[in-house]
Order: C-alpha cells, then structure tokens, then sequence
C-alpha cells in the first residue's frame, strides 16, 4: 500500500511528506483540477516507458523524477510485447509493468496508466500486435467488433492486473489516472473514419468506465470526449487549450521536451526555457496537471522502435537522457520552477485565476482568495524587454518569459533567468589498459549470411507480395528471388553494362544481388519511405539469379488507418536496355519468397551456436555477414555505450538481448543546425537541430545489468558491409560544471521567504555541485564577476571583471561536493558601477 501525499503548510511554503495510511483514497475532478480525497491538487507528471528502460534503472529514474519536482509517473501500456501471440502473455523483465508501478508508488509517486491500447509513442505498429492485422474481418480504431472485442480484452486484461496487486488509488494504491485511446481526435485521425468513428468513440468510453477502476479516465486530443471522460491536450505549448465541458479540470498529457530521432535526421532539441515558459503559461491560464512527455525517454531495444526510420535512441532531450543521467540545466531549471509552482499552490486550487492584458503582449494572471494570492506575469513578446506594473511595484519581464509571484508581490522565479548548473558531458572511449580496466572486443568469429533462398520454409508465387503480410513483422527480412534465363541472342547481352534492373518498392530499404553480388542498394527515409533504384546489371548468357532483399525499419505508428501502410517491393521490377529501348517486366513471374535469415533461423544471436568460424582474416567490408565477439565489462559503473564508427546497417545482441538496430552510415543532412538556438517564440520539431553532416546516431546504449564482469558475447549482423574491429566502448564522463547568475536573478528558490529584508540578505546565489556523490569539486577553470561572455566550456572575460573572482570562488569551493557563493558587490566590490553585473563560473569535479 503506498504512503499518500498530504499537503502541508508551513510559513507559506508547501511541503509535501510521506504517509502511510490504512485506506483508500477517492479520485475525483472538478473544473478546477484532480481533487484526491477531497483535495484539489497543482500535479507535475513525467512520461517514463518502462520498456525503454532496464528493471534496474527504475528505481533511480523514478527517484530522480521525484528529486526533480514530479508528483506522477506517466507511461503507455504497449500491448504488443505483452501479447506477441494471441492470449500468450509476457510481463516480464523490462515487461513488468506491475513491478514498475509499485516502485513508482514505493517512491510516494502517483501513477498514470495511459492503457490506449493505441499508443503512437514512435512506438512499432503503434503498440498494436501484428496478429491483430490478421483477425477476419478486422478494422482498427473504429466501430468494428472484432476489433472492439479484442481491444476490451486487452484492456480488461491490464485493468484486472493492476486491480489484482491493489494498485488503483480506490485500493490504496499509486495508479490516480488511466487512458483509454490516444490522440485520435488530432487532425483529420477521426475525421477519417467516417460515421463509425463517433460510436468507437463512444463506446471505449463507456468499455472503460465500465471497468470500474475508481479513479477518472482521460482521453488526449479528443474535443467530443464523453462525460465522464476528461478530454487533455497534447503539444509543445497547451496555455490556449479549452476543456470540452466545465465540468472537467485543464489538463496537458503531452508537453514535448524535445523531439524524437529519425534515422537520417539531425538531432532535435529544445531549450528549457521555452518549456519552462510553455509549463508556466499553462499554469497562468489555469492548467492543473501537466506531463512532460518525455521526462526519461531511454531506448528502443530491439525492434520496437516504430516510424519507419524512428532511432533505437529515443533520448527525446528529456530531463532524464537516454542513459538515465541528469540532463543540466534542463533537470534543474525545472525543478525550480516545479518548486515555484507548487508555492502558489494554495491560491492556484481555491479559485480561476483573474486574466488582464495591461500593455501590448503583457498578460497578468492572479489567484486569490481571502488573504492568499498568487500571481503569474507573462511577456508573449519574442523581441523586447517590457516594464510592468502591478499591484504598485514594477517588473522587469524579458521577452517570451513568465514571472512567478507566489505572494503576488516577489518574483520567486523567472522562465527565462536559469538559476541552476549546467555541464558538459561527453563519451569517452576505453582503451585497453594494461592494468584490465579498459575494455576490448576479441576473439572475432563470423559466419555469412546466404544470398537468396536458403530456407525450408520458402515458397513460391505468382507476383510481387506486399511485405509486411507476408512476414507479419517476425523480422525485418524478406528475400524476393527470381531466375531468368537470358538466351545468347538476348539484346540485354549485347547492351552490356548498360542493362539495368529497375525496382519500386514501397520501402523501407533495398539491396539487389545478381548472380550473388550485391548490385546495388537504396533507401527511403521518414518523410518518404518509398524506394526506387536503377542498377546497372551485367548479364550471362543461360540462368541469371536475381535476389532482391526488402527491409523493414520499424512499422508505421502513426495516422488514420496507418495499420495498412505497406511495405516490400510492390513493383514493377524491370530490365531495361538502354541502347535498344528493349524492356521486361518480372512483376508477374513466380517469385520464391523466404521470411527472414538463415541466421534468425539458427538463432544466431544469442552466440551459442557452432557454425562461427575463425580464421586468419577477418572477412569486413562485405554485406550479410554475422560477426561474433567476446568482451569483459569495462570498469566502472558509468553508463555504457557502444560506438559503432565502421559498421554499415544491422543488428546488435549482447549475451542474447538485443541492443537495436543500428545504422550509422545513416547521416543527417549539412543543413539546418545551430549550435545556439534562440529559445523566443514558438518552437517546432525542426526550430534546433545539431549534428548536421554526422551520423544520426552512433552510440548505442549497453545496459550495465546485461553485462557480467568477463565473458560477454556481442553478435552483429552486418546488413551492408562494415569492419566490427572499428567498434568501441564509450562511458559518459561530465568534464565541467558550469552557472552563470546576475544580480537581477531571483534568489534561489529553496531560500523563498516573502519577507523584504530577509530576501534582501539571501540575494541572488550562484551554485555548483558535483554529479557524481563520490566526487568533490577539484579546479576552477573560470571565475568572472562583472560582464562575461560565452557559454559553459567557452566562458571568456567582458570589458569588466572583478580581481578577485577567481580566488574567492576557488575558496568557496574547491574540496567540496557543493558550494554556494553570493553574486554581489558586497562579495566581490563592484568593478562597473551602474552595470548589472552576472557571476559565470565554470569547474571540474574528480
């Protein structure tokens, strides 16, 4: 039974404390907000999947979720690795939902279970199973029966779990929320499915009211949701968002902390100060409940990451990277702002807040009632500072920034002045040290993958089969192979070279092999996966062997009816002579179809089998080859990642476990990127990007908790042709701690007091704190009070610095875990009168 939240106020400072308690709590909502027994609550959520993660990262990714300000975990069900074949379940290991959510409640969080089954999330088949497809008479998403039944057993099936383990709050439990559907009301998604589309609607509500969970469901992005179900906004900003009925509290599901990574693509990301700016907007405008979505976004092992094209990284620039790490300032900021929030949250549950507009792209918002107020002061500008006036004192608002009153007279934070560190991370590469800490692959042993048909289980038909009905997604794979014999007077034997084999193929990627060579290859990408190659061909005279090689990169998860989006090669496949105009179609010959590898069959990822072969020279370069290595686990408990520089396109295993498909020849685009981007105005997927020119990605994350100290095996599959030697272990290291703090900074929020003088004495406050809690503070490479320039890791003097900065930071912190030093001339004297001066430091911790 977990411990429940209870609101505390001391001084004006909301506490919340852990405690156990023998009863249930009742869920309810109102206009205003979730009300837990009896109590509207201000609530900060953070998507977390749990597959994207290992079982022992949970319980850190959770606390640091809790340590960062959240109230409520947030995470898809997705049912296709729960059900993989129908009514043959799988809950365990990264699948444990149950054990998920009572760590999220062991931690004194709450839970929302977002069931859809439908979930997107970049997620393969958008979380629906293949074997759903194949059901007579089937119909996704609408008013179908087949499709509804099997969708309200499925959901059944989660909402019986979670009632059986006593995980609903009605039983004591975390779970406050759950959601049926996903994002159908987005666009033209409902529009589509015609006059069947409202009756679905309808009845997945009424299926899971039904179920009878006691606590609300929600629907995301859906304005004809049905009471009681509670309609929430998905989106980079939700402020303008308006509830479908008065009688349901404002709610976001959906903040995107940045952006997923296409293979292909640079890497997006988004500045905190425009989600902090987004999330206290929200509030303004009378939000209750907000998720970022993600706080944690992790990886897409395996195959399960959707698209086409979606990365195994699905790091998303959340609070929480890839590897579990804290993201700076992007965590801290938040949390600061969490904290603000949650001070005004006495006045934001008692009342709607008073909107006016005072000047051109000035908004006010105050809650009060009686003698508690809270106020929200906000410049939509993206140019200009502006000078506000309000309840007598003035404000200084930066453009595209809101300020937090929580007692309507001092600004307790600002969305766009960043209080909290920031550091540089990188990856660094692990030598092999004489000593055995390093870590290397040996032992290098491979086996080729056949060209063509090789399998008992190949068959034959006329014409060109779509793929993803012929293989129902049990690998990536599927050969198309043909024989044609071409006869001495054929004239494709007098064109020579300039034959050439014409193939369209719905996509994703295409390698053709004749007479077992590989010819040539093409690819789609996340914006069109349609492909089309021209190769140029040479012809024997008698039999020719074509095998054409159709590959999958994650399934469609995304848009009305986006379950029948096809795949493979559709056609037409023809050979065009170029010099006579000479033309054969091969659509329509008998094509031998094989699903899969020969390896996939063998099982040979998992290491074990005894067709590896050793010899003098290791065979690179050279496509469909499986390549098998040993490893000791580097030293250290940092995380882990592999770089794979040198490998074409494939599939990584180690001892057995899929790491993903990689894909490093896959490089974004040279333009676009900015290596600062301006976080003022509306942001989209596409406003900051980095990377440009490089791989989309080339790390790949190796979980610890996979590894044993020695003899760990790594498998490759190397689809295109690469050279395994190349590969190398990479931890993540921070090399700086930075801050940069002014005298215009509001004071630190821990140290809030609504009291003049008291404020007065605290005053704005710089500080550092290692990552790592066996770390202490060890140099100071920069210290400057007065006008500095630059970022952390490129900080520089401005025209005027104090002398003595250096060595009073130095003092204050070198030796130290954490240090803390006041940005003022009391401090360090003032070197530019009348200026308002800023203290940027940056540090290393060892």
């Amino acid at each position: 039974m977990m411990g429940l939240s209870v609101m505390l106020v001391f001084g004006g400072v909301v506490l919340h404390c852990l405690v156990m308690t023998s009863f249930a709590a009742n869920v309810t909502y109102d206009h205003r907000a979730l009300v837990i027994d009896g109590q509207r609550r201000v609530l900060i959520s953070g998507s977390i999947h749990y597959p994207r993660s290992t079982p022992d990262m949970w319980p850190d990714l959770i606390q640091k979720s809790k340590d960062g300000g959240l109230d409520v975990i947030e995470t898809y069900v997705f049912w296709n690795i729960h059900e993989p074949v129908r009514n043959q379940y799988d809950f365990e290991g990264r699948k444990d939902l149950v054990k998920f959510v009572k760590l999220v409640g062991k931690a004194g969080l709450y839970a929302h279970i977002r069931i859809g089954p439908y979930v997107c999330a970049e997620w393969n088949y958008g979380g629906f199973p293949l074997w759903l497809h194949f059901i007579p008479g089937v119909e996704f998403r609408t008013d179908n029966e087949p499709f509804k039944a099997e969708m309200k057993r499925f959901t059944a099936k989660i909402v019986d779990m979670i009632k059986q383990e006593n995980l609903y709050a009605s039983q004591g439990g975390p779970v406050i929320l759950s959601q049926i559907e996903n994002e159908y009301g987005n666009g033209d998604i409902e529009s589509r499915y015609g006059p069947r589309a409202k009756p679905y609607v309808n009845w997945a509500a009424k299926m899971a009211t039904s179920l009878d969970t006691g606590v609300p469901w929600v629907m995301c992005q859906q304005p004809d949701a049905p009471d009681p179900i509670i309609n929430t906004c998905n989106g980079f900003y939700c402020d303008q968002f308006k509830q479908n009925s008065d009688k349901t509290p404002k709610m976001w599901t959906e903040n995107w902390t940045g952006w997923f990574l296409s293979f292909g693509g640079a890497v997006p990301y988004r500045p905190v100060e425009d989600i902090a700016f987004a999330v206290a907007r929200f509030f303004q405008r009378g939000g209750t409940f907000q998720n970022y979505y993600m706080y944690h976004g992790g990886t897409n092992f395996g195959r399960t990451s959707g698209g086409p094209f979606i990365s195994t990284s699905y790091d998303y620039d959340a609070p929480l990277d890839e590897y579990g790490l804290i993201r700076q300032p992007k965590w801290g900021h938040l949390k600061d702002l969490h904290k603000a929030i949650k001070l005004c949250e006495a006045a934001m549950v008692a009342t709607d807040p008073t909107i006016t507009s005072p000047g051109s792209n000035i908004e006010v918002s105050v809650y009060k009632t009686g003698s508690v107020c809270a106020a929200f002061l906000a410049n939509v500008g993206t140019q200009s500072d502006a000078a506000v006036t309000f309840n007598g004192n003035s404000y200084h608002l930066p453009p595209w920034s809101v300020s937090i009153l929580p007692d309507c007279k001092n600004v307790a934070f600002s969305t766009a002045k960043i209080n909290s560190m920031s550091t540089i991370s990188k990856f660094v590469t692990q030598s092999t040290e004489a000593d055995g800490s390093g870590a290397s692959l040996s032992g290098w042993t491979w086996v080729n993958e056949p060209v063509g048909i090789s399998s008992d289980n190949a068959f034959t038909k006329t014409g060109l089969m779509e793929q993803i009905n012929t293989t129902a997604d049990k690998s990536d794979y599927l050969w198309y192979s043909l024989s044609v014999n071409v006869k001495n007077d054929e004239p494709f034997l007098q064109d020579g070279s300039q034959t050439v084999l014409h193939v369209e193929s719905l996509g994703h990627v295409l390698h053709a092999f004749i007479n077992g060579k590989l010819s040539g290859s093409g690819k789609g990408n996340s914006g069109n996966s349609k492909v089309t190659i021209d190769v140029p061909v040479t012809l024997v005279p008698g039999e020719n062997k074509i095998d054409l090689l159709s590959v999958t990169v994650g399934l469609q998860n995304y848009g009305a009816f986006f379950d029948l989006k096809g795949a493979g090669i559709t056609g037409p496949v023809q050979l065009k002579g170029f010099k006579n105009g000479s033309t054969i179609d091969l659509s329509s010959k008998q094509w031998t179809y094989q699903v899969g590898l020969k390896g996939e069959e063998l099982g040979l990822s998992d290491g074990s089998s005894s067709l590896w072969k050793s010899q003098s020279a290791l065979p690179t370069n050279q496509p469909l080859i499986w390549y098998k290595a040993s490893f000791d686990a580097p030293a250290g408990d940092t995380p882990l990642s592999l770089d794979f520089t040198g490998m074409g396109k494939g599939e990584a295993w180690v001892n057995g476990q899929s790491i993903g498909r990689f894909w490093p020849t896959n490089t974004a685009s040279n333009g676009g990127c900015t290596d600062s981007c301006n976080y003022r105005g509306s942001y989209n997927s596409n406003k900051c990007l980095k990377n440009c020119g490089k791989p989309s990605q080339l790390l790949y994350h190796v979980p610890r908790s996979w590894l044993q100290s020695t003899g760990n095996v790594i498998v490759l599959f190397e689809e295109m042709g690469g050279n395994p030697t190349k590969l190398s272990f990479a931890t993540r290291e921070t090399s700086s701690i930075c801050s940069r703090v002014s005298e215009a900074h509001p004071l630190p929020i821990d140290k809030w007091t609504s009291d003049d003088d008291a404020r007065k004495k605290v005053g704005p406050t710089l500080s550092l704190e290692c990552p790592r809690p066996d770390q202490v503070i060890s140099s100071v490479k920069f210290a400057s009070f007065g006008t500095p320039h630059g970022a952390c890791g490129s900080f520089s003097h401005g025209r005027c610095t104090s002398s003595n900065a250096l060595s009073h930071v130095k003092k204050a912190c070198i030796g130290s875990k954490r240090c803390s030093v006041g940005v003022s001339i009391d401090v360090f004297g003032d070197p530019c009168i009348g200026v308002t001066k800023s203290l940027a430091v940056e540090a290393s911790c060892s």
